[in-house]
């Protein structure tokens, strides 16, 4: 069985990688993988070390349209060529090009794993009616948590007999490698020594909800003048949230890191005291998953996996979306309840394992080529 994974925006995806690495223990199935991006990505020399085939399609998503005609053209040729049993589609950009290229080259199963799921409905409207024809161009449809699945059935009104549910994973030894060097030397960096680190992970972009942890930021800072929030990301919306912190007088609480280098997440949320989530309507969430995995305490809004694998004052302080005030009595109930807070961590730790492997998503993923 051939499958080609089409991904978008991206030059290098790390569960593309560790699904490369693990196919050893499926010796008939075989991977390739097509890359929509502006100059020439990492993923074609880094599956070369797997013995994968990886293929470049130019494509820039600031000329969106455009770009989307020149890829289907493209993509249809190397459907053609490459005969494979699969597609598999995974943003939108790569799904409305690749699906309908490989529904033009007769190739009879064509998979959409909705990663982006209700960015369309809740920021760019107009492309609501794609989503949907992804849909009718798709044989199968991943939704990665149970939120997800829900959007889709009521929202997109996706077929249901289409719709698989699938968690992301992650290599859960590789992503709890924390180093006790490496959070010294992150702690000194960035000014954390006797200070509680209340941290976030995610694209300093609107729906990741970080303007709702710094209102928060306001009440907790009074009550609790010793901590101290990173901000790990990039994005647009950064100067708009600078502009915020220093409206509120908070510059001396909250640190804006920029990206951390992937070696030294573990030991990030190893100096993490809490982990804060804001996301409104967020598909699945990785960095949850990882922060679970490291036994960080988590106060979030209830959405994605958080939705599915967390109980509220169990595993997690539970907020609803938009909320500034929940989320600050979230962060003081985790800090006056220290007990309840330790007892979280070796609970969500085997949550993570149990749930949430890159095997597990694998298999998963080879079941649904297969039909099964």
């Amino acid at each position: 069985m051939h499958v080609v994974h089409v991904i978008a925006n991206n030059s290098s995806v790390p569960y593309l990688n560790w699904f490369a690495e693990r196919l050893h223990n499926y010796p008939n199935v075989k991977f390739s993988f097509i890359v929509m991006y502006p100059e020439k990505p990492h993923l074609i020399d880094e599956m070369k070390v797997f013995g994968c085939d990886a293929y470049w399609v130019k494509f820039d998503s600031s000329k969106r349209k455009t770009g989307m005609i020149t890829s289907f053209f493209k993509l249809y040729k190397l459907f053609k060529w490459l005969k494979p049993d699969v597609v598999n589609a995974h943003l939108f950009d790569d799904s409305l090009p690749a699906l309908l290229a490989a529904r033009f080259a007769r190739i009879k199963k064509r998979v959409i794993r909705k990663q982006d799921t209700a960015f369309h409905w809740y920021f760019k409207p107009m492309w609501v009616w794609a989503d949907r024809f992804n849909n009718v161009n798709s044989t199968d449809i991943i939704a990665i948590s149970k939120d997800s699945e829900k959007f889709l059935l009521e929202k997109e009104k996706a077929p249901a007999r289409k719709i698989r549910m699938i968690h992301n994973g992650i290599p859960i030894r590789a992503f709890t490698n924390q180093v006790d060097a490496d959070k010294k030397m992150l702690i000194e960096k960035y000014g954390l020594q006797g200070k509680i680190v209340l941290g976030t992970i995610a694209r300093y972009i609107e729906w990741k909800g970080y303007k709702y942890i710094i209102e928060a930021a306001k009440a907790i800072t009074l009550k609790y003048k010793n901590v101290k929030f990173l901000f790990v990301g990039n994005g647009e919306q950064q100067q708009e949230l600078e502009d915020l912190v220093n409206k509120y007088g908070l510059s001396e609480y909250i640190v804006f890191t920029q990206w951390v280098d992937r070696k030294h997440i573990p030991s990030l949320y190893g100096i993490m005291d809490v982990y804060v989530h804001a996301a409104v309507m967020e598909p699945f969430g990785f960095v949850l998953v990882e922060a679970m995995a490291n036994g960080v305490p988590i106060v979030t809004s209830k959405t994605g996996v958080a939705a599915d694998a967390l109980k509220h004052k169990e595993t997690c302080y539970f907020t609803e979306d938009k909320d500034p005030k929940g989320i600050a009595e979230g962060v003081a109930w985790m800090l006056e309840n220290p007990s309840e807070r330790d007892a979280m961590r070796d609970k969500t730790k085997k949550l993570a394992s149990d749930l949430f492997s890159v095997e597990k998503m694998l298999d998963e993923h080879i079941k649904v080529y297969r039909g099964e």
